[in-house]
């Protein structure tokens, strides 16, 4: 696992190796609100966890460096996630709501969360896009709103998870994040779905455009 993620660290060199210097993940704006479009934040990634016992997720940024991860003891559809930095340190707090009939959605809380959240303030609800007549062209995949109202979302996520790409759209209809497909080869190993990008633009939150790679994986995968 250690060779595998030195590899993980040089294949996040060599897929922001030709691109102009990144600035570093930090928890900001969720809103994209930067009128620079030039600038984003770039992160490399990999659908497994650095813990041989748990499914999750390991994402390093342009210089090599563990920015986030994902510690899943329970493997494949959960109830909860909890997003944690290079460190261990808990962000963000998923958790699928439950009797809301069949439509799949989750509560987004800042921070570690205890068992019972009923003084926990969630920060944003994601509802997975269900079209049963399949006239869904723009291909929306969920919408993420802003509590206590679900009239009005605040992102769209369109496109497709399955084969990594997809972008979140905020409610002026400007792109503030995109997951990418990376395919790396090298010494007979090829990743394919299991490495991508996430670009996240200047202004939006690269914790939050995380939890929501987190989230399609569980409601597309």
């Amino acid at each position: 696992m250690r060779n595998m993620f030195i590899f993980l660290k040089s294949l996040s060199r060599s897929v922001h190796g030709d691109e102009e210097p990144q600035e570093q993940p930090e928890l900001s704006k969720t809103d994209g609100g930067s009128n620079d479009d030039d600038l984003c934040t770039s992160l490399t990634v990999w659908r497994k966890s650095l813990l041989i016992s748990c499914n999750g997720f390991t994402v390093i940024d342009s210089n090599g460096n563990l920015v986030y991860r994902v510690d899943n003891y329970m493997g494949g559809r959960t109830k909860e996630l909890v997003l944690m930095d290079g460190k261990g340190n808990s962000i963000l707090t998923m958790r699928r709501c439950k009797n809301l009939r069949l439509v799949d959605t989750w509560v987004i809380y800042g921070g570690e969360v205890g068992d019972h959240c009923t003084s926990e303030k969630p920060i944003f609800y994601v509802k997975k896009c269900i079209n049963i007549l399949h006239t869904n062209k723009s291909n929306v995949l969920a919408y993420a709103y802003r509590p206590p109202s679900d009239k009005r979302y605040a992102y769209r996520i369109e496109g497709s998870y399955s084969h990594r790409s997809c972008k979140v759209v905020n409610e002026k209809k400007r792109v503030v994040a995109e997951i990418k497909r990376k395919d790396a080869t090298s010494g007979g190993i090829c990743f394919g779905l299991d490495v991508f990008v996430l670009i996240i633009k200047a202004g939006f939150d690269p914790g939050f455009a995380m939890a929501l790679v987190l989230l399609l994986d569980q409601m597309f995968s």
